[in-house]
């Protein structure tokens, strides 16, 4: 028993000392190992970066959700506004996010010829179905532009058109939420009440106010 012993421990150990083995290859086992773990660890994180990351929203999205942050560009200097009524400015926003395109707005029926030409205002730019006794906040019945240096047209506002109702001439519409609403009673060349929102370029005088000191016409 005892040699049988001998011989099964004796048999594997002398196997093991006549094995040929390669020692820089046995030392360096343990570095690989490392670097597969290290390469394996490297690689779920950055998955999970990927998917944890914020995807950027597109303007589909951003009109959908109705909740466009202050990250659509609105001036830090509008943040003072009733949150709802900010909320409202950023839907405006986004959807007339296309329109920075002027092409894009004469495709969609805007005129290419401006209604009219004003000092700290600009180019306007009439689709005329959209006059509505019913405002729409994300249709302007007009679009604002101002030249760049380059000659390039540059969206700067959006204007409301609400024609003046004859049973009470001295009310203006309902707008925008709260009492920052700044209406125009234009009588001498349309007969329309008229609201700026000067979601395009920032307007230190006040988001809803008529002109902009900031738009030198060109």
């Amino acid at each position: 028993m005892k040699k049988m012993f001998n011989k099964a421990i004796d048999r594997p150990i002398k196997t093991f000392m006549n094995t040929q083995v390669n020692r820089s290859t046995w030392n360096a086992y343990p570095f690989f190992c490392l670097v597969i773990l290290f390469t394996a660890f490297l690689f779920t994180a950055c998955k999970k970066y990927a998917t944890d990351k914020p995807q950027p929203k597109s303007e589909e999205q951003f009109i959908n959700n109705n909740g466009v942050t202050n990250d659509l560009g609105l001036p830090g200097s509008y943040k003072m506004l009733d949150p709802q009524t900010l909320s409202e400015l950023q839907q405006v926003r986004a959807a007339t996010a296309k329109y920075q395109n002027i092409n894009n707005a004469f495709a969609d029926n805007y005129k290419d010829i401006p209604i009219v030409v004003m000092p700290n205002m600009g180019y306007h730019f009439l689709k005329a179905e959209l006059i509505s006794p019913v405002f729409d906040m994300k249709k302007p019945a007009i679009l604002v532009y101002n030249k760049k240096d380059n000659g390039n047209f540059e969206l700067v506002a959006v204007e409301y058109a609400v024609p003046i109702d004859p049973q009470s001439p001295n009310t203006p519409p309902e707008g925008f939420t709260g009492n920052d609403d700044v209406w125009d009673f234009n009588t001498l060349n349309s007969g329309w009440w008229t609201l700026h929102a000067w979601v395009w370029k920032n307007n230190p005088d006040g988001v809803l106010k008529m002109t902009n000191p900031l738009v030198i016409v060109q």
